[in-house]
């Protein structure tokens, strides 16, 4: 969590706190009421170095918390913190605020190390294959279709023309069908097979079938792959590990929970 975050949702935690839940450590007080100095210090707690220690700082978040304390006791006057709607988002964020606290400290305690990193990123390497292409594709609804188009392309008219006028792949139709240079593992299967049988220059004379639809595809060029540097991915394939574990560990807990879900409620 970042530095402003934290001076944020600490800033809002105070609106959810009742009255008995302030302490005698006060930083100040506004109209009786005390802000705690463990707040100020939470908020601190993350700034840039230097700043923890700067009595600059602590005064602006003091200023920030005494306008925030002012507001609340307005709105406490008024009986918004009786209101339905409050009430709720009051559960809500206390909801994510427990959530998010189980699953840093879940994470922290979890860690991914540098050999499952280092293992997944050789396995990226693998799905990428040794080489990558450079092709164009016309995508339509059904195979003849695609036969008429090869048929077009047979009698010599120009593909990236054909393209734009059938292609119904909003990504590459206004390109001519350019999908730009691509590692196999990038595609769907059958059409990352096709590629990998054409010749520089040569289109599929067959179409290729995808869920998407049928293809024809061209191939303008392809080279040895390059994978990008283990130290330039790692922060990432580190990220969508730790995803997968979050993932991992929601889906164990709900194959372990007894729900019942109310028909009548979703109904309405």
């Amino acid at each position: 969590m970042t530095f402003t975050q934290r001076t944020l949702l600490a800033i809002a935690i105070i609106g959810l706190m009742a009255p008995t839940a302030y302490a005698a450590d006060a930083a100040a007080t506004v109209n009786g009421k005390p802000i705690k100095q463990s707040l100020v210090d939470f908020i601190l707690k993350d700034a840039p170095k230097g700043q923890s220690d700067d009595n600059n700082a602590k005064t602006v978040v003091i200023n920030k918390l005494i306008s925030q304390e002012l507001l609340i006791q307005e709105a406490q006057k008024a009986g918004m913190d009786k209101r339905a709607d409050y009430l709720t988002s009051h559960d809500l964020m206390t909801r994510e605020l427990l959530v998010r606290t189980y699953l840093q400290d879940y994470v922290k305690k979890n860690p991914i190390d540098e050999a499952t990193i280092k293992a997944e990123y050789d396995k990226l390497k693998v799905q990428m294959g040794d080489k990558e292409y450079n092709a164009q594709h016309i995508l339509v609804k059904t195979e003849q279709e695609a036969k008429d188009i090869v048929a077009r392309l047979d009698k010599g008219e120009d593909f990236a023309k054909i393209a734009k006028e059938k292609s119904q792949d909003p990504g590459s139709k206004e390109k001519g069908g350019d999908l730009g240079w691509f590692a196999p593992a990038g595609m769907v299967k059958p059409f990352a097979d096709a590629v990998a049988t054409l010749q520089k220059g040569k289109y599929t004379t067959a179409p290729v079938q995808s869920q998407f639809g049928w293809h024809v595809i061209k191939l303008n060029d392809s080279r040895a792959s390059q994978p990008p540097a283990y130290e330039k991915v790692k922060d990432n394939i580190s990220q969508d590990l730790q995803q997968r574990q979050l993932g991992k560990l929601v889906s164990e807990l709900r194959a372990k929970a007894k729900i019942v879900e109310n028909a009548t409620a979703k109904a309405k």
